[in-house]
């Protein structure tokens, strides 16, 4: 068995590889389609990060591909459905970077509100700047969380420590969830003009990208801030810059854009009350130590034994399940062949 391991995976990620037979080869990011699709003929599993996107032209010479690996959780780079339609199982490890990304978002939010960055540049600039940079203490203020995942759950549980008052907004709970735990559910519009501080997350998807447009953001209250640690596009990034001007907005964090790695020329690296970081959210050596072994470990048991976990595209399935459904699989494909040319529309 073979995998390309692209993006810097942790190594002992790729060494639990090594110790089950696999051939390990490593890469540089892969950005370009065509140059992937060349590239991964001939191989079992690929594992990449968000610097290594995986259109579905890329799969078009990847007759051998079982398994695309996520090293991380958000899966928005990968195009899972044709994926799906090649019979190549899509994992990820969203476990693996919680409490990094959970830690960052924190960090984020001290930064704003005591002008961490400003401050920092202006002392290496040989200035002293006090003034102009009086901040606010977070105790107290109103934290809404939207998306109450993993890792939203655990940036909540951070801020109650350090005092905040926190609500919630999850467009994947049923409204019945309201009320449950120590965090509350409100509506969106609502929570947006309830906070004092808005942090993102949430996965990027069709129905999530620009949540926060500009009429969403101008539902924030007068001063309000705004995080985004999650994934880039779920923010309308020009709207974000003309009610930072307004001065609607006292400021915002980013740590994920649109567009990745962010342009030289982009309005935002100029913006002084803006608080930038080059995604850096699962960038721990522990976090990237353990999505590397976590997804190793799936993807060797999924081809050795047909185990499914952590799969975006196939139910999880356990070993005991696998070994005994094994057997069983070579009738339950010619059936689904049979099926495929008995109906006259395609079959999802």
């Amino acid at each position: 068995m073979r995998v390309l391991a692209c993006d810097g995976i942790h190594e002992d990620g790729l060494d639990l590889f090594r110790k089950a037979g696999w051939t390990v080869e490593t890469s540089d990011p892969i950005k370009d389609p065509k140059a992937l699709a060349e590239k991964l003929a001939g191989f079992d599993a690929v594992l990449v990060r968000s610097a290594t996107p995986v259109p579905g032209e890329a799969l078009a010479k990847a007759g051998q591909l079982k398994v695309i690996g996520r090293a991380g959780a958000g899966v928005d780079t990968i195009d899972v459905e044709a994926a799906t339609a090649r019979g190549i199982a899509v994992m990820n490890a969203p476990d693996g970077n919680t409490l990094a990304a959970a830690e960052h978002a924190i960090s984020l939010l001290f930064a704003l509100a005591r002008h961490v960055p400003r401050a920092d540049a202006g002392m290496k600039a040989g200035e002293w700047p006090k003034a102009g940079l009086t901040g606010f203490e977070l105790e107290g203020k109103k934290l809404g969380v939207i998306g109450l995942g993993r890792i939203g759950a655990t940036v909540a549980r951070k801020a109650l420590g350090i005092g905040m008052e926190v609500a919630a907004h999850d467009p994947f709970l049923p409204a019945s969830a309201a009320g449950k735990g120590s965090v509350p559910l409100m509506a969106l519009d609502d929570l947006l003009a309830w906070a004092d501080v808005v942090t993102l997350h949430i996965p990027r998807t069709k129905d999530t990208t620009n949540l926060l447009d500009e009429t969403r953001l101008r539902r924030l209250k007068p001063g309000a801030f705004v995080i985004n640690a999650a994934r880039g596009g779920l923010l309308d990034e020009q709207a974000l810059l003309k009610l930072l001007e307004e001065g609607h907005l006292a400021g915002a964090a980013l740590d994920t854009f649109a567009t990745e790695p962010l342009p030289k020329d982009s309005a935002l690296r100029n913006h002084p009350r803006l608080v930038l970081t080059p995604h850096l959210g699962a960038s721990t050596g522990e976090a990237q130590q353990a999505v590397s072994t976590i997804l190793a470990r799936q993807i060797i048991d999924f081809v050795a034994t047909g185990a499914v976990a952590g799969c975006v595209n196939l139910p999880p399935l356990t070993p005991e399940t696998a070994r005994e459904v094994g057997p069983w699989m070579p009738l339950m494909t010619a059936l689904g062949k049979l099926a495929g040319r008995l109906v006259p529309a395609p079959v999802k």
